[in-house]
């Protein structure tokens, strides 16, 4: 497993816009690598997704792919993708919100309100274009991941930085724990 340091909140890499990837790039070693080690992090950090950038990796990347999620008990499977250069369109208006955690805002949720059914087109690692029209909890995780690609941070997404703290401090109604 060659899982890689996550970066957190605060590092200028995180804020940055990514590189498109080329079809040539798809075919390195170096990719391929770097996709095996985004997938041994996520797996490491029990992540859901895990975009390029949060490894100081600035290129349109993203993969996702859970089983029986421990971070978010009682969501759906999401089958593992790798998903490169993906451009998400919204086919719903922003709906209810989901209390959102990122690997590189550790041990934090936040309320964040998003569209709950988007169409997602990317292309795969054997340069094979795709388009999918997702729904629910799956199209909040592909819009989180791919707004890191943006440089974009779900925090910036946030409902009221009230509806944000410490996992462990408040619960997905936003009261307190005891």
């Amino acid at each position: 497993m060659a899982a890689r340091k996550v970066l957190k909140l605060g590092d200028p890499v995180l804020r940055k816009i990514s590189q498109e990837i080329t079809e040539d790039e798809t075919k390195t070693k170096e990719f391929k690598k770097l996709i095996k080690d985004m997938f041994d992090t996520m797996k490491f950090e029990n992540g859901v997704g895990l975009a390029a950038p949060q490894i100081g990796v600035l290129k349109r990347l993203v993969v996702v792919g859970v089983e029986n999620s421990e971070r978010y008990p009682g969501t759906p499977d999401i089958e593992e993708k790798i998903l490169i250069n993906p451009v998400i369109t919204p086919l719903a208006p922003v709906g209810a919100g989901f209390w959102e955690g990122c690997l590189s805002v550790p041990g934090m949720r936040g309320l964040v309100e998003r569209p709950n059914k988007i169409k997602i087109e990317w292309y795969d690692e054997k340069w094979g274009q795709h388009s999918e029209i997702i729904e629910g909890y799956k199209a909040i995780v592909y819009q989180h991941e791919c707004d890191h690609l943006d440089g974009v941070l779900y925090v910036d997404r946030l409902k009221d930085t009230k509806l944000f703290g410490y996992t462990d401090v408040i619960d997905t109604q936003g009261n307190e724990l005891d």
